[in-house]
């Protein structure tokens, strides 16, 4: 009885979330350019990014841009007090795209992280200004532009050598370690944070998992299969790995949102901050951004890494032994996540998501995942 009243308000929940966001996807497309903060970079003049800023701006000059699950562009400014150079993230083009950010809450999230987090934290690009409207969905995320500085940028086609790993585990410790005990077990100033698994829109994981099997069957020889049982058994296997102890978690760790700078690790496009348990956060970086020859040599002491740095973060001593076996659990999330941007297609360039597919496939089988779920479940 439990369970099925979980379950109906999951499903309420997922309706009402779908609604709001195609409300706010039409809202859009009705409204145009007449009211509220522009839907383009090119709209972006002076006199926006005054008010966003909070700064007088003089002059606005596009020094070019791409596009994936949102619009960025890095701009040249002058006026009094602004800084030379940013950039700046706007929503995506297309409807279809802005949809799936509303199903991932992807905007109002990072906009609220760089508010309201951010300022206790290092290794994060600095903010000039955020803003969201919750009517249309529109945003605008004014950061330091990390391309005018000497920083490195890597990619899941180029892995991180261990010592590299290193940085990043250590600049994880530190960011779970500044938000632990923090987070409310009811309404509290952090209570917008939610667990993966907790989402309404996790409901539907089981299905794109199984839509992007049959979608990448004829297009690669990675044995998919090998997740069958997490596909099977998503949410049960999901809450499984969200069990507290919970802190902050940047949510999408991957080499992709990663920099470099001065010896030291940051993290990038934190849209999709959540609450969880690190073992979730260490097992997707980790298997995304090293070869699983590598990973498989440096695991266990990139763990032990891990767990000195929280500590030092003001965290506590996790259990060595514990936290081994909630990351093989946890390695669930690095092939569902891999499986759905593969399958799904559009959020990564394709030779960088099959390679993201394989490591985490690969690590399913070498740390023994789906056996260790079956015995915790």
């Amino acid at each position: 009885m439990k369970n099925a009243l979980k379950q109906a308000r999951s499903s309420v929940g997922l309706v009402g979330h779908l609604g709001r966001g195609m409300q706010r996807v039409a809202t859009d497309a009705v409204l145009g350019s007449r009211v509220g903060l522009p839907r383009a970079v090119e709209a972006l003049d002076a006199a926006v990014l005054t008010k966003v800023l909070g700064r007088p701006v003089s002059s606005v000059t596009v020094l070019g841009g791409d596009a994936g699950t949102s619009s960025r562009a890095r701009l040249a400014l002058t006026g009094e007090g602004v800084p030379e150079s940013v950039f700046v993230k706007m929503p995506a083009n297309n409807a279809a795209t802005r949809l799936m950010g509303e199903l991932g809450r992807l905007a109002n999230t990072e906009v609220r992280f760089y508010n309201e987090l951010s300022a206790d934290l290092t290794g994060v690009p600095r903010s000039y200004g955020a803003t969201f409207d919750p009517l249309t969905g529109r945003f605008v995320l004014v950061l330091e532009d990390l391309a005018a500085d000497a920083c490195e940028f890597p990619d899941t086609l180029h892995p991180l050598s261990p010592a590299r790993a290193g940085q990043v585990v250590e600049r994880l410790a530190k960011l779970h370690g500044a938000f632990w005990e923090r987070l409310p077990a009811g309404r509290g100033p952090l209570d917008w944070l939610y667990t993966a698994s907790g989402d309404s829109t996790s409901l539907l994981t089981g299905s794109l998992m199984n839509a992007s099997v049959k979608r990448l069957a004829d297009r690669t020889t990675i044995p998919l299969e090998t997740g069958r049982f997490i596909i099977d058994n998503y949410r049960a296997a999901a809450t499984l790995i969200d069990r507290p102890p919970h802190t902050v978690m940047h949510g999408d760790a991957h080499p992709g949102n990663v920099y470099f700078r001065n010896g030291a690790a940051g993290l990038l496009d934190w849209q999709a901050v959540r609450r969880g348990h690190p073992s979730r956060e260490l097992a997707y970086t980790l298997v995304t951004s090293m070869t699983p020859e590598d990973r498989r040599a440096g695991q266990r002491e990139l763990l032990d890494d891990y767990r000195r740095a929280l500590v030092a973060a003001g965290g506590p001593d996790l259990d060595r032994d514990e936290l081994w076996l909630r990351y093989r659990e946890a390695a669930l999330y690095a092939y569902v996540a891999a499986l759905i941007t593969a399958g799904m297609g559009g959020m990564q360039v394709e030779d960088i998501a099959m390679e993201g597919l394989r490591r985490a496939v690969a690590a399913l089988e070498d740390l023994e995942t789906v056996a260790a779920l079956k015995a915790s479940l």
